[in-house]
């Protein structure tokens, strides 16, 4: 009965052992992970496996790159031919802004063109605004195709009002991811050892708890990779079509000469109205008010010359005497 429980105890040491083992390699592998995303490029042998690092006393033996990036070969990070490398994980992104004479003939061609290179459609949307029709197109080029179709897409215009790309390289992430993947199976590995030898059931729940977090990292690695590699087959292009609207053909169609004309007599009507009330108003009010102001005028103006004092002729009312006289006057 003793013997079990003599068992259980090297067993639970060695879990021990093996976890911290676990945990040691999992941080050095994130360590070389991050040296890996540093040399992104780095050459790839036929098994996938990324080539191994160069020693710290073998930094010296690498050649030396030229000033502006070029290697001393002249490849310039290209293949030994000239050719462009195709080693590169590149994701392409872009969107156009298009003007057609035919909005639904354009989006009929354009689906076609976007079909023979081996994309799809990934979404879409229409709106109409009164005279204005556009149309959004989300498309899923293959990265082999992309130049010629925007240069198909771009045919179909009439007016190209703006266009932008992005290349973004991945080629560090997926490989990160890779690693990271590597060792967490490895991780599982272990854990489904040591599932099989433990004989106690507290240690084998603890087991199957760290397995199914494992995993659950696994899984979720390998759908961001799944995702990057999508990305990097088929590059995404927003593409938005409309139709050109001519002011000059907007004046015309909310011009209306009748309408002109109508407005024109309504507003000279309105204003003999205006001028034939203004009449009525003074002949009624305002012409007696002033009748009768000016009477009172009149009348005060009669009383006051009336009934006025006149000036008396007086002493003192004539001219002085001597005035006006030389020293012999008479």
């Amino acid at each position: 009965m003793g013997e079990p429980g003599r068992r259980s105890s090297p067993l639970r040491v060695s879990m021990l052992i093996l976890a911290a083992v676990a945990a040691i390699s999992v941080a050095a592998c994130g360590g070389a992970s991050s040296s890996i995303l540093s040399a992104v490029g780095a050459p790839v042998d036929d098994g996938g496996e990324v080539a191994p690092m160069p020693a710290a006393g073998e930094a010296s033996a690498a050649p030396a790159e030229a000033p502006g990036g070029v290697l001393p070969d002249g490849t310039g990070g290209q293949g030994t031919n000239g050719a462009p490398r195709d080693d590169l994980k590149i994701v392409y992104t872009g969107s156009l802004q298009l003007v057609v004479d035919d909005l639904q003939a354009a989006l009929a061609k354009a689906k076609t063109a976007v079909l023979a290179t081996g994309g799809y459609i990934g979404a879409s949307q229409e709106a109409n605004d009164g005279d204005r029709s556009l149309a959004t197109i989300t498309y899923r080029i293959p990265a082999t195709r992309w130049d010629g179709a925007i240069s198909d897409l771009r045919g179909l215009a009439t007016k190209v009002v703006s266009e932008q790309t992005q290349a973004t390289e991945v080629g560090g992430q997926i490989v990160d991811l890779e690693a990271r993947i590597r060792n967490l199976r490895a991780s599982e590995a272990s854990l489904q050892e040591i599932a099989k030898g433990t004989g106690k059931v507290t240690d084998l729940l603890e087991v199957e708890a760290q397995l199914t977090q494992v995993r659950g990292e696994i899984e979720q690695l390998e759908g961001q990779r799944a995702q990057l590699e999508d990305q990097v087959a088929y590059g995404t292009l927003v593409t938005t079509f409309g139709l050109e609207v001519v002011q000059v053909q907007q004046q015309a169609q909310g011009w209306d000469p009748k309408t002109d004309v109508d407005g024109a007599f309504a507003t000279l009507i309105a204003a003999g109205q205006t001028i034939v009330s203004g009449l009525i108003w003074f002949a009624i009010v305002w012409l007696p008010v002033l009748a009768v102001l000016l009477a009172v005028v009149l009348v005060g103006r009669w009383v006051y010359r009336r009934y006025a004092p006149r000036a008396s002729g007086g002493p003192g009312s004539g001219p002085i005497p001597g005035w006006g006289e030389g020293p012999g006057g008479s």
